[in-house]
Formats: C-alpha cells, structure tokens, sequence
C-alpha cells in the first residue's frame, strides 16, 4: 500500500486479471466466432499503449510545461481521427476526411478550453494532471460520436438512395433530401452519452469518480468533478457531431446536387 491509502497492485495480482481475456477467449472458441485474433490483438495493444502512456504521463506530470500538454493532446486528436478512418467499413473520399479532420480538430478543442478555463478553472492553464486527462475523455467520446455519425449516415444515405434519387428529382434540395438521415446520425452519435448519464449513480459509477474515491477525495468532491465532467462530455460531442454532419452530407453530392457514392 502506498501513500494516501492507495492499494499497489502485485505484478502477479495484475498478471490474474488477464484470466478474464482467458475465459473470453474459451467463449468465442466455443461458440464458433472469430474472434480470436481480435481479442489478442486488442489485449496486447491496450498493455502496452497503457505502460507506454504511463511512463509519458509521469515524466510530464514531472516536468508540466505548456509545450508538453499541448503536444499530448495533438497526439490524442491525430490518434482519434485515424481510429475513426479504420472503424468505418468503407473508404471515405477526400471531402468527408477533410470534414472529420476538421470538426475533431475544432469540436473537442473548443469544448475543452471553455470547460478547462470557465468550469473548472485550474491553474496553470497546462496542468498536465488536470488537463491531459480532461483532454483524453472529450477527445475520446468526440471520436466514437463522430465514427458512429459517419457509419450512420453513410448507411442511412446507401440504403436508401432510389429515396433520396427520387427526392432530389422532385426538386428536394440535398439537405432536405437527406434531413431524416442527418438527424439519425446526430441522434445515433449522442444516444451512448445520454445512456451513461441516465444509468450514472445507480447502476454504475464512472471511472473518473471512482478513482478519485479510491486516491481519497471526498465523494461528492468527486461527484461535482463527474456531473461537470460528463455535461462537458455531453457537449463536445454534440457540437463536433453537429459540426461533422452539417459539413459531412455535402460530401455525399456532386456541384450538380446529385448523389456520389
């Protein structure tokens, strides 16, 4: 046990939990699903992204400079839009990448600097305790919004493209043409934030809080930094979701309003 009441946990204490990636792996095998490449995969990538992250955390929790915050949260959003490119099932064309690298770039970074500086209102304004891991959450849940508005409204569009052919035909504008997909998009991409606000307290506790618990700050310290935290959450995704869709669907037409996938 170290300082503050904290538990360290033995290496073979860590080693047992991965019997939990054991017992999934039985499972799948056990069911026929090929998923077993993935799940190594994603084991072994998560160990040693988080022992990399650690070792980067200490060293500028160390030596907090501006520079050094800054830097992290670049690698955050570079991260982020590559992932949100490689979980799509399709490729998308120039216009759409430029529209995601453009509202993850704007989206998270606006929400983060006015919860950063108006919410919570730490200083120096680059605390690396403070502002890295802030940065990680939005940035994070800005990327699954944006990935899952994507998916959304290119199936919305592919499936039902004889609909939104015969729409424009009949002189819809292509913003009226795909309006019910616009706004399925925006609604599949807010829905896992609502979903964890609604079920926040009583059927789970968030990691942010319960960490803070565990390292021995008060409870409802720790509640006040989780309801900011997720109302933050909450907004970055909403205003970089409603970014990406309101640029995004124009991609999907030609200079002549007519559909290009």
């Amino acid at each position: 046990m170290e300082g503050n009441g904290i538990i360290d946990i033995e290496f073979w204490r860590l080693s047992a939990a991965y019997i939990f990636v054991i017992v999934l792996l039985i499972i799948v095998k056990w069911r026929g699903i090929s998923r077993e490449k993935q799940i190594i995969l994603a084991t072994v990538r998560m160990t040693a992204q988080l022992i990399l992250a650690g070792y980067v955390l200490t060293y500028i929790f160390e030596n907090p400079q501006p520079l050094l915050s800054l830097a992290f949260l670049c690698v955050m959003a570079l991260f982020s839009i590559h992932n949100i490119f490689k979980q799509v099932p399709f490729t998308p064309n120039k216009k759409i990448k430029r529209m995601v690298i453009l509202s993850m770039l704007t989206g998270p970074m606006a929400a983060l600097f006015y919860f950063n500086l108006v919410v919570i209102h730490f200083t120096p304004w680059y605390e690396p305790r403070y502002f890295i891991p802030i940065a990680g959450m939005i940035v994070g849940n800005a990327m699954t919004g944006v990935t899952l508005a994507l998916k959304t409204l290119h199936g919305g569009i592919t499936d039902n493209r004889d609909k939104v052919e015969a729409m424009l035909m009949l002189g819809a504008t292509p913003a009226r043409a795909v309006k019910s997909h616009v706004d399925a998009a925006f609604d599949s991409a807010v829905l896992p934030t609502l979903n964890n606000m609604l079920g926040m307290g009583i059927i789970f506790l968030p990691g942010m809080m319960t960490g803070q618990i565990m390292s021995g700050i008060s409870p409802l310290i720790a509640i006040e930094y989780q309801i900011a935290i997720l109302i933050g959450i909450l907004g970055s995704v909403s205003l970089t979701v409603v970014l990406f869709i309101m640029l995004s669907f124009r991609a999907f037409f030609t200079k002549n309003a007519q559909l290009c996938i």
